[in-house]
């Protein structure tokens, strides 16, 4: 090869470089072997290049000491850019550190939380301010992330907040909470937190009052014996205007805060109007031997006090293997505890479609009669298992024109009131509703669920997104990954099977098989060392 060709080949290879290095930030791969790509941004992530009439700018506000010692900054980094890989031009991404651009102020005021970590350098500890959030700028509209250490609903946070800024439409839910003895604040609390969290708006109502026809999605959590009619009118009137709702109800009233007493709810009119749309919550209660763990206090023979933890089959597990798969909503299903639950009888009417979408084990069983849930009267909860055994429908969806319960009735009137309800609309709009037969889902009693307390405010979100017609939104949660139950195993011949077998196996088999490897592996080495002193030798 002459000088001129080894100049001309040298010359290329450096354009080639270049070039290379210029449409690096147009191209994108990552090997995700994840069951479900979680990892890697959704279809519905990369198709929002399709729905960006203008350039949306997502700035992640990140701290280089935050960088510098730990990697999550630069996964979530990774993730981002991603975005704008795959939108062709039309997300932009930036990366600032705010004390090194000066804008430490001005990140604060959008609301970028700053954080305080501590770092040993030379044996010696300091502590330092450092930001890691993200704003999302559309137009003269801006969604703040205030504080990002974490991938497991970033894409989910991003895309949802990306679109609702497209639609200009803010993700806002309605919550009537219906039962007399809770509060959303000191009862809803966790819920209240997820759907901040998650750019949602809540919007409470009181009941009996109006309700907007524009409001995207209603949560009535509870009031089969508080919400009376004009609560029942307001509620029917905007399902019949296209409205969407979640109702949590259940037949058998439980005092969870004191006595755990029980007794058959005395109906004000809520679950006759939602059986009318084809959901017929039962005044019954079901158990099952897919239980919780409950653990409670009680007086020993000697007078002292003692803690006892029994499985109690009034708090239910629900398994992934009794979820509809088929469904949106439990596609991704990782399962959901529930408690004091009621059984629900799918029976929709002719203009409504009706999908059960998860059911108890076949080893459940009711409570029609005598109701019992206090621990100590653990020798009532059989009664009558032998009679009532059987798979129990749990949570179902209904999608369609739902007839309404007011349709040939006078409108309701309160004493004392000068107001009158308006006209139901003359034509039915097409609606969603989901019934789930249990009204403490996503209350405080998750705490008690070990950890496994988040999948229903996860439900709960994903329910909200799907009712606001969001499916693919939901497809998102529905590919994180999903950790199973550690009590899964119900059957206690089955799990004492287990647990003998983890033992043999961790306990006998394989501190064996390191003992015979080291006894092969030392004869081998006598073996040789004796053929080499016999070679020596001769």
């Amino acid at each position: 090869m002459t000088k001129r060709q080894h100049w001309i080949l040298t010359v290329i290879s450096v354009v080639a470089l270049v070039l290379s290095l210029l449409i690096s930030r147009r191209l994108w791969f990552r090997l995700d072997l994840t069951k479900n790509k979680a990892y890697t941004i959704s279809q519905v992530s990369r198709n929002l290049s399709d729905e960006i009439p203008d350039q949306v700018r997502i700035t992640y506000y990140v701290s280089d000491k935050l960088s510098a010692i730990h990697p999550l900054p630069g996964e979530i980094e990774d993730l981002l850019r991603e975005y704008a890989a795959y939108s062709r031009g039309k997300i932009r991404f930036i990366r600032r550190d705010p004390a090194k651009t000066e804008m430490v102020q001005a990140v604060e005021q959008m609301g970028i939380q700053p954080r305080q970590i501590q770092s040993v350098e030379r044996d010696e500890a300091t502590f330092s301010t450092v930001y890691t959030g993200i704003v999302i700028e559309y137009l003269d509209r801006l969604e703040v992330l205030p504080w990002v250490f974490s991938l497991d609903t970033l894409e989910y946070d991003l895309s949802s907040r990306i679109r609702s800024m497209l639609r200009e439409s803010g993700r806002e839910v309605g919550v009537l909470v219906g039962d007399a003895d809770k509060q959303w604040t000191s009862d809803y609390g966790y819920l209240d937190q997820i759907f901040t969290q998650s750019g949602y708006r809540v919007r409470l109502l009181s009941p009996g009052e109006e309700i907007s026809d524009v409001l995207p999605v209603l949560l009535v959590l509870g009031g089969v014996e508080e919400l009376d009619e004009w609560a029942l009118y307001r509620i029917d009137r905007y399902i019949q205007n296209g409205g969407k709702v979640f109702f949590t109800l259940e037949g058998v009233f439980v005092d969870a805060k004191n006595t755990l007493e029980s007794r058959i709810k005395t109906d004000g009119g809520l679950l006759a109007m939602v059986a009318s749309y084809g959901a017929a919550v039962q005044a019954e209660m079901v158990l099952d031997r897919s239980a919780l763990t409950l653990q409670y206090q009680t007086a020993a023979p000697n007078g002292s006090m003692q803690f006892r933890i029994i499985r109690y089959p009034h708090w239910i597990g629900v398994l992934t293997e009794n979820s509809n798969t088929k469904h949106p909503l439990t596609a991704g299903f990782g399962g959901i505890d529930l408690f004091w639950a009621s059984p629900i009888k799918l029976s929709p009417p002719e203009s409504v479609e009706g999908e059960i979408l998860f059911s108890t084990t076949p080893d459940a069983w009711l409570m029609t009669k005598d109701f019992s849930a206090n621990p100590e009267t653990s020798y009532l909860f059989e009664m009558e298992e032998p009679d009532t055994r059987g798979s129990k429908v749990l949570a179902v969806a209904l999608s369609g024109k739902f007839p309404s319960w007011f349709r040939d009735k006078p409108k309701p009137i309160r004493e004392g009131s000068g107001e009158e309800l308006p006209d139901l609309p003359a034509e039915t709009q097409e609606s969603r509703i989901v019934v789930i037969g249990d009204s403490d889902l996503a209350t405080t009693l998750i705490q008690m669920t070990q950890g496994q307390g988040f999948q229903n405010l996860d439900f709960m979100l994903k329910a909200t997104d799907w009712l606001g017609n969001d499916d693919d939104i939901i497809g998102i949660r529905n590919r994180q990954p999903q950790a199973g139950r550690l009590d899964r195993i119900i059957d206690p011949e089955e799990r004492l099977k287990a647990m003998r077998f983890s033992q043999i196996l961790n306990v006998g088999l394989i501190p064996l098989g390191v003992v015979v490897l080291g006894i092969v592996r030392s004869l081998k080495r006598r073996t040789k060392t004796k053929g080499r002193e016999l070679s020596d030798g001769v």
